[in-house]
């Protein structure tokens, strides 16, 4: 059975923090750099009891408003900020949506490729007949990692979600994918303490980074030279398997959507892969790095707006922490 993306929406906080904001926190730190270089002007915030369930619920509601939900037989949600470890918060929010009792759901962890991997879970639910529609969320609050002096990290990432409904379709609509992992990379994006491993310190030592930055090993870190470095190999190695995996050439797609990890990376990548420019997105300005959120975002921003229409073919790629990373194309 193949499948298609049936719908997208998406919901991102009220709260919004602003790059004037951050030198008014942060003396001496300059915002100029982060909006001409990162390409961020701003990002949203969930607010200190707004998790990233329930921005998936929101999320959610907006996709629903146009489809009906009794059809839904199965829920997947990827977050790396979950309300609790246990239970799995895609049963609560079966339940706060009115989902039949008669679906799936489960979580999953995983970041910035978290959105390729799901469509790839979606897709194989429905091609082996388990599932017809499915509703596959993402939802982030990365924030919540943050440490306060961690300017660094509080500049480049954001919060939100989007929700994204997968269908059967008579025409193969999301074709071939490409995966890799390597967990050699994994203290190079990492939050150290809280699991099972290394529990919360009480008052954990703050550790100097980069440029007027602090962490704790409670808290986020992350190598951005290594994370680039890694980045620079492995994507365009991905984008050429999964050209490969889908027997196209990349003259054949149409438009480009990365995740939206900064500017300046993705400029890069695109020089790298020899895209067009007027076929590759880039637009963090107002949202700032959103994790598993930024290809969805992204794909329903470029819906909207008519830059790409049906018929059209979209390569997806996601990348970042793990390291993992992933893509596939689409057809609109």
């Amino acid at each position: 059975m193949n499948s298609k993306i049936n719908g997208i929406e998406y919901y991102l906080p009220e709260k919004v923090l602003y790059n004037k904001e951050l030198e008014e926190l942060f003396p001496g730190w300059d915002s100029s750099k982060t909006e001409s270089k990162i390409g961020i002007r701003q990002r949203h915030i969930a607010d200190e009891d707004e998790t990233a369930l329930d921005m998936a619920e929101k999320a959610c509601e907006k996709v629903l408003a146009n489809f009906d939900k009794s059809k839904i037989d199965f829920l997947i949600l990827c977050t790396q900020s979950p309300d609790y470890f246990l239970p799995t918060s895609a049963c609560i929010l079966q339940d706060r949506l009115g989902l039949s009792e008669n679906i799936g759901a489960y979580d999953f962890n995983l970041g910035c490729s978290g959105y390729i991997y799901g469509l790839a879970q979606a897709k194989g639910l429905i091609s082996c007949g388990i599932a017809k529609n499915v509703l596959f969320v993402v939802s982030e609050t990365y924030s919540k990692h943050m440490y306060e002096k961690d300017v660094a990290n509080r500049a480049i990432f954001g919060d939100g979600s989007a929700a994204t409904i997968i269908s059967a379709a008579d025409v193969e609509r999301i074709h071939q994918f490409s995966f890799g992992t390597s967990g050699s990379g994994a203290e190079n994006l990492i939050v150290k303490n809280g699991g099972m491993r290394n529990d919360k310190e009480i008052s954990p030592e703050e550790i100097p980074y980069g440029t007027q930055s602090f962490y704790t090993s409670n808290h986020i870190y992350m190598n951005g030279p290594e994370i680039f470095n890694f980045t620079i190999e492995y994507v365009p190695k991905l984008v050429a398997n999964a050209l490969a995996a889908n027997n196209m050439s990349i003259d054949e797609i149409d438009y480009f959507i990365y995740h939206q990890a900064n500017k300046f990376m993705l400029n890069y990548l695109r020089k790298k892969d020899k895209i067009p420019k007027d076929k590759f997105f880039i637009d963090m300005e107002e949202t700032g790095n959103i994790v598993s959120a930024t290809i969805p975002v992204a794909l329903k921003k470029c819906i909207d707006k008519n830059i790409v229409t049906p018929g059209q073919k979209v390569m997806l790629v996601g990348f970042g922490v793990g390291y993992s990373w992933g893509a596939t194309i689409i057809t609109i």
